[in-house]
């Protein structure tokens, strides 16, 4: 990659970065090619020269979130043995993240769900796919559990996945509106009173 080459997608990075952070605080109707510019010091064609359109970078932001959110969620996790090591692993990190981040900077997978609920369009679209995408990787790792012995041979992975979901939900509307210290301990115990209401 030649310099100039690199330049370029550092500064992209930079702009997703920025556009990222205004609407993990503001929301995805945020954005804006021109305040997002403000922020990082460049002009709006420059933006626009890295990202195109608005809707491009709001697209851009979701994918990123999604990026980051596994990273620190999914694929640490699997370094534990497949099955409720790993379910546990996937619990205690994205417990610890929305205590940590979430809790401060806003998520985008939770608030974006709220904001676009009753909107169509690609951007709900693509939200919806990353939403999917997650939940679906932890389908995965519930039937692998279910698959070991685990958890028990009729548990519902759907409705496993509908009730950590509901949750991680909890928890940032705990963290974040009620700005309860305890939130994330209440988390962890609801996870511990869930899952011994699962295992084999």
């Amino acid at each position: 990659m030649d310099a100039k080459t690199q330049k370029s997608e550092l500064t992209r990075a930079a702009i997703v970065g920025a556009a990222l952070d205004l609407a993990a605080a503001e929301g995805l109707e945020a954005i804006s090619l021109q305040v997002v510019a403000d922020r990082i010091g460049l002009s709006k064609s420059g933006v626009f020269s890295r990202v195109g359109s608005r809707e491009a970078l709001q697209k851009a932001v979701i994918e990123e979130f999604g990026r980051r959110f596994i990273a620190d969620v999914f694929v640490p996790s699997m370094q534990q043995p497949k099955g409720l090591p790993r379910l546990d692993e996937i619990m205690r990190r994205w417990i610890i993240r929305t205590r940590d981040v979430d809790a401060q900077q806003g998520c985008i997978y939770t608030a974006g769900a709220f904001e676009l609920d009753d909107k169509s369009g690609p951007l709900r679209d693509q939200l919806l796919d990353e939403v999917t995408r997650w939940r679906a990787a932890l389908r995965r790792t519930v039937l692998q559990a279910m698959e070991a012995g685990h958890l028990k041979a009729d548990t519902d992975p759907e409705q496993l996945v509908s009730e950590v979901s509901a949750l991680a939900m909890g928890l940032i509307h705990d963290a974040r509106f009620l700005r309860d210290a305890r939130a994330a301990e209440r988390a962890r115990a609801t996870w511990v009173r869930l899952r011994q209401s699962y295992l084999n």
